[in-house]
């Protein structure tokens, strides 16, 4: 049985290892459809027609066009990372202009298991309306890997997107997948 993952990436330094962590997930077994932010996709702009042929699918940055057929088949789990201060709230609150949070924000509403890892700076977690997003996607049922076991926020400027946690991110959701199964 074939286990298809959604992985959407925002724009935030760790988005530059998704090749890698595309090839960790199939690894794990799973079939990858990766999405990304607008932003991220223009980060990941060389790199896009050699991510669809690593994931077999269309990188997705936009809504597709009435009428047209999905181009994903769908999904099993769903992850979001690294996910930035901008698609936290706009995810909490609803606001589903892009891609990336419209998914997700239906996938709430249609059961999906959903996993999320933050990216953000210490500075941004100090804006209340973070905490507040945080809580509201985790009274949702999204599993949000933020804190002690998931991404703990750096100074400004203090980065270490290789220190990601990555393995964490795609073992939540395994672990959602077996848990809702």
């Amino acid at each position: 049985m074939t286990r298809t993952l959604y992985l959407f990436g925002s724009a935030a330094p760790p988005v530059f290892d998704v090749a890698r962590v595309v090839e960790d997930a199939h690894g794990r077994g799973w079939d990858v459809c990766l999405g990304l932010t607008p932003t991220a996709a223009r980060w990941l702009g060389d790199s896009l027609s050699g991510l669809e042929a690593l994931t077999g699918h269309p990188v997705r940055s936009e809504y597709k066009l009435p009428g047209q057929p999905d181009a994903w088949p769908k999904a099993d789990a769903i992850l979001v990372a690294p996910a930035t201060f901008n698609t936290i709230n706009a995810w909490a609150l609803g606001l589903t202009e892009r891609f990336v949070v419209g998914v997700v924000a239906e996938g709430v509403g249609k059961g999906i298991p959903i996993a999320t890892m933050p990216c953000v700076n210490a500075a941004y977690v100090q804006h209340r309306a973070f905490e507040r997003s945080v809580a509201e996607l985790r009274s949702m049922g999204v599993t949000v890997l933020y804190g002690e076991g998931g991404f703990v926020p750096n100074q400004p400027g203090q980065g270490r997107p290789d220190a990601y946690p990555w393995d964490r991110a795609l073992a939540a959701a395994a672990e959602l997948l077996e848990s809702s199964g």
